[in-house]
């Protein structure tokens, strides 16, 4: 894109930055997915910027591109959800069919269930007996994260553990 071009969708951009934040506030759900549809409507916007012809509305454009990403990402997001809900309904048919001397390791699963997706990978090659320093060398993060998080996440699981026990 032109450099001339660049600037005019800067501008554009500024002047339809709230009409995007409103399509994208009510397609999604959360502050990230948020985040994640605003900058997927951005780039398509931007794809199709140099195609824009001035016959058309620029506002009804906008929302035709907007309303048209944000329905895509919210059929992607709902089969998405829907993939995660049955891979954890599977890995509890595996867990509960674990002897009975394994209930610990159930407890266990469950709790890793329960953690965002960057702990559940950072736990799994902790288990797995990594080192901290393979585990952030694979995550992209120090080491000292590393040993943070999984500090944090070992107090939460004996919470978890006790809160379990107690019941």
């Amino acid at each position: 894109m032109p450099k001339t071009q660049e600037k005019e969708f800067e501008r554009y951009l500024k002047k339809y930055e709230a009409l995007i934040i409103k399509v994208a506030r009510v397609y999604s759900h959360g502050a990230e997915n948020q985040k994640d549809l605003i900058q997927e409507i951005v780039l398509q916007l931007w794809r199709a910027f140099p195609k824009y012809s001035a016959d058309r509305g620029v506002s009804t454009w906008t929302y035709r591109i907007a309303l048209n990403v944000s329905i895509s990402y919210l059929r992607k997001e709902s089969s998405r959800r829907r993939r995660e809900e049955e891979y954890s309904q599977n890995q509890s048919r595996q867990t509960d069919n674990c002897d009975p001397i394994d209930d610990r390791l159930k407890i266990l699963y469950r709790f890793i269930h329960t953690l965002n997706a960057t702990d559940k990978a950072l736990m799994l090659l902790f288990l797995e007996g990594c080192k901290n320093k393979e585990i952030a060398k694979i995550m992209g993060v120090t080491p000292g994260v590393v040993s943070t998080k999984i500090y944090r996440i070992k107090a939460q699981l004996k919470v978890y553990f006790e809160s379990i026990e107690s019941n």
